[in-house]
């Protein structure tokens, strides 16, 4: 009994993967892959650092800026916390191929990572700026071994660059001038 068991939940679980995958591939709109690298995403920084910043979301940019800049510097070092193994091998694994496949990608934007230092709001939004650029530029140039990723698991270069871009676009989206 308990084998039947297994089985159908095993199978419910997989279905639902599926389905959560399939529906968030058609919810995403495709974008150009081409924008997806650390050169064009320090030029759309440096156009941000001449302007006033209006947050329409929750965080405010000191803590956006913080926030990517923790991403791209635990790739070069640790994450402080991880996924399950089964998270990262299947929901994981599954969910950067979509957001890789289209480009782009949505997540909770006010969504601190795991075991992060808690991230201060108010503080001067340059500083911050300028730390996002230094990882984003301290990655382009990294040869080390990267850590894997706390919900993705393990990514080669490329793909790491692609994610980490992705993620400060999605934030972006979210600061005016």
């Amino acid at each position: 009994m308990k084998r039947r068991q297994f089985v159908k939940t095993s199978l419910a679980t997989g279905a639902g993967i599926i389905g959560i995958g399939a529906g968030t591939f058609l919810l995403i709109e495709d974008s150009s892959k081409d924008s997806l690298t650390v050169d064009l995403a320090l030029r759309k920084l440096d156009k941000l650092s001449h302007e006033n910043f209006l947050n329409i979301g929750e965080w405010d940019p000191y803590q956006i800026f913080t926030h990517c800049a923790q991403s791209i510097e635990f790739s070069m070092s640790e994450f402080p916390e991880h996924k399950s193994k089964f998270f990262k091998r299947t929901v994981g694994k599954l969910a950067f191929s979509i957001f890789a496949s289209k480009g782009k990608m949505t997540h909770g934007l006010n969504e601190p990572i795991p075991s992060a230092p808690e991230l201060t709001k108010g503080l001067d939004a340059m500083i911050a700026l300028n730390r996002l650029k230094k990882s984003l530029i301290e990655f382009d140039c990294y040869q080390g071994t990267l850590a894997p990723h706390f919900a993705y698991g393990e990514l080669t270069k490329d793909e790491y660059e692609i994610a980490h871009v992705m993620h400060l676009y999605n934030h972006l989206q979210e600061i005016k001038s």
